[in-house]
């Protein structure tokens, strides 16, 4: 197969250019050539933007495009028109965060997406993120229609991730000591491994499947609880779990997500409860959570000194926070 990949170098981008060029397909990227320029030398390099710098890529046609990278409906659109008569199938990678979420109930591929004041701006920012990436989606299949694949991950995990916002669990458990943990052991949580993200991704593109995808994991539902348990601990120094009451996390301002990765309050747990049958149907599999820890572990500790952390509540911030907790919880 020949296929074309918008990014390509980032993270699903990157594993999913691995596993192309295993299965022993014909890989173009096609980026601005600004991240991990020395990966891949092996592979055609179409330099541009495709802010407006799309000729780049000429007459060339592909059998199937992957999108990594489309973040503003104007930009995605443009590609896709572009694209049209070069391509016989465009895959286009959105986000769970698409859903209009109420209540507790996870969405399912059908439940109505998040809309705008503006749907002309393009400032990315939490608000804006999931109703722009929606638009970005029914840009892509209004001129492909019933060429497109789109798949809405979760949060996605594994080596090279570079937001850390599931690394730093492994790292911190393996660090052992008194560990603050979120809320409520059974809350839920869900990942996806970006390998198996991949592997799949690139099984539904050789089959040209069409239509819209939830993809996250596992198969029966995770919990923090769970998620904590699966991350390898160090001999020399056990990991003794301390759980928070969220009411305390909430009043004490700890952002979820970001300062306490995986773990969101109860009124947003719709986010974590996604329904993944139709994946499921179409031979989404997942390996041991087990695994996505330990081999992320193995590879952020190789690059913990060049790359400090960027999510996750800092040792001080935790002990602070632990220290205030046992005060509290003893009153």
């Amino acid at each position: 197969m020949k296929l074309l990949i918008l990014g390509g170098t980032v993270f699903l981008g990157r594993q999913l250019v691995t596993d192309a060029l295993a299965a022993g397909h014909d890989v173009t990227l096609f980026n601005r050539g600004k991240s991990n320029t020395d990966l891949f030398p092996e592979v055609e390099r179409i330099l541009g933007d495709r802010d407006g710098g799309l000729a780049a890529l000429g007459d060339r046609h592909w059998d199937a495009v992957i999108d990594t990278c489309g973040y503003v409906p104007r930009i995605t659109g443009d590609s896709a028109r572009y694209l049209v008569d070069r391509v016989g199938h465009y895959t286009y990678i959105s986000s769970i965060s698409v859903y209009d979420l109420k209540g507790g109930e996870g969405p399912d591929e059908c439940t109505p997406v998040g809309t705008l004041s503006d749907p002309a701006t393009e400032v990315i920012d939490g608000e804006t993120y999931g109703p722009l990436k929606a638009l970005c989606e029914q840009s892509i299949e209004e001129v492909l229609p019933g060429r497109t694949l789109v798949v809405r991950p979760g949060l996605i995990v594994g080596p090279y991730d570079p937001t850390d916002r599931f690394t730093y669990w492994p790292l911190r458990i393996y660090a052992g000591g008194d560990i603050l943990a979120p809320a409520d052991p059974a809350a839920p949580t869900q990942v996806i491994d970006v390998r198996d993200l991949s592997i799949w991704i690139l099984k539904l593109v050789a089959e040209r499947a069409t239509g819209i995808f939830n993809a996250t994991g596992p198969e029966t539902m995770s919990t923090m609880g769970g998620l904590l348990a699966a991350c390898p601990q160090s001999d020399d120094n056990p990991a003794t779990l301390k759980w928070v009451e969220e009411s305390f996390l909430i009043d004490s301002k700890v952002q979820p997500f970001s300062e306490l990765p995986c773990w969101v309050p109860r009124r947003d747990e719709a986010l974590v409860r996604a329904d993944i049958t139709a994946a499921l149907e179409r031979g989404l599999r997942f390996r041991p959570l087990a695994d996505s820890a330990r081999d992320t572990l193995n590879w952020r500790m190789e690059t913990l000194e060049q790359r400090p952390l960027i999510a996750g509540l800092s040792r001080k911030r935790e002990r602070e926070l632990l220290a205030l907790w046992d005060k509290v919880s003893n009153n």
